[in-house]
């Protein structure tokens, strides 16, 4: 694996764009512009949408509640963290402003306005990035490299499971006010939970068809508190995708079984497995000592700002997360008219 670059902060003329607008001032917004700061990037403000719990911890920088007057400040780039029902509306307002995106996951909660999106971007000419950042998990990968290798010859399948308590992601706040409890805001497990949709397609190819079970009976939410996706490939090869906002502790794992063996993943420890029966030979990674939750969003950004500086290109696009957003759609209407839903179908 390439390590990521050590990057300077970005000059710029006098009359260029220049800092970061961080759009949401919840977990991730904090996140990153801590991060920011971190990699030297010191001008960071926030634009404030008004749906923070008031009970969290408060970003120290300076704060705007008018979109349009942070726009008008020039940033260079815009890092969209604010609740999922809100990614598109700032991020096409800050693309039509000029301004380069960062779009946390998923990139919507629906697709209307994201085809418009993609024109902004590729009519500007802007860097757009979406925060799939498990892309960025040392033992995903070596999981990639091992099946790039052929360690597992064709694939047959995969199974992703993932559970946490949602009750206590932040703790001291109200989680029942969280984007990720509220149908209104973009919230349930499969839209908050996306994260495998991504991986999946990383490592194993695009997806054909989706069919899905969900439930909402356990926390009694107005969206689903449990789904079980299944994911039919076209290679050919079938995944199955658990996810719920119940278990107790959490749990994330992904295990890939091919013609020849099999690889597992664990989110708890960071560790990859091969088992590669065909060549009789096992092996196991672990990430650097240094590792942690934080250094995924760390490579993240220091990915994000070479893409500014022109030295790399997204590792996720703004198609790449379009096509992880169409499978959870799929996901929903699948489980909503129980029947399977062929991906691009999903509207």
């Amino acid at each position: 694996m390439s390590a990521l670059p050590e990057l300077r902060p970005i000059a710029a003329p006098a009359d260029a764009r220049s800092g970061f607008l961080v759009a949401g001032s919840g977990s991730i917004g904090r996140r990153h512009v801590e991060n920011l700061r971190r990699l030297g990037e010191k001008d960071a403000s926030l634009y404030r949408t008004g749906h923070r719990d008031p009970r969290a911890p408060v970003v120290d920088a300076p704060a705007d509640f008018d979109l349009g007057r942070a726009l008008a400040a020039r940033p260079l780039a815009v890092l969209v963290c604010n609740p999922s029902a809100l990614h598109l509306e700032v991020a096409l307002a800050a693309a039509r402003a000029g301004a380069h995106i960062l779009v946390e996951k998923p990139l919507a909660h629906a697709r209307e306005g994201v085809q418009a999106l993609a024109d902004e971007v590729r009519r500007q000419g802007l860097v757009a990035l979406v925060g799939f950042q498990y892309r960025f998990h040392p033992g995903l990968r070596r999981v990639k490299e091992w099946l790039e290798d052929g360690a597992l010859g064709p694939v047959v399948s995969a199974r992703v499971r993932w559970g946490e308590d949602v009750t206590t992601w932040h703790p001291g706040e109200d989680w029942r006010r969280s984007y990720a409890a509220r149908r209104d805001l973009g919230g349930g497990a499969v839209r908050t939970l996306c994260h495998p949709f991504d991986y999946l397609r990383w490592l194993l190819g695009d997806v054909e068809s989706v069919s899905a079970a969900t439930s909402s009976d356990a926390l009694r939410l107005d969206v689903e508190d449990l789904a079980h996706v299944v994911l039919r490939f076209a290679s050919g090869s079938l995944a199955t995708v658990t996810l719920d906002y119940l278990q107790r502790p959490r749990a994330h794992g992904l295990e890939i079984v091919g013609t020849r063996g099999w690889i597992s993943w664990s989110d708890d420890d960071g560790a990859a497995r091969l088992h590669d029966t065909a060549r009789g030979r096992q092996a196991l990674f672990h990430p650097p000592p240094a590792f942690s939750r934080n250094s995924m969003f760390l490579d993240e950004m220091r990915h994000f700002l070479a893409c500014l500086g022109g030295r790399e290109t997204p590792q996720c696009s703004l198609e790449e997360g379009r096509a992880a957003l169409e499978i959870a759609l799929a996901a929903l209407r699948a489980a909503e008219e129980g029947r399977r839903v062929t991906i691009g179908a999903a509207a």
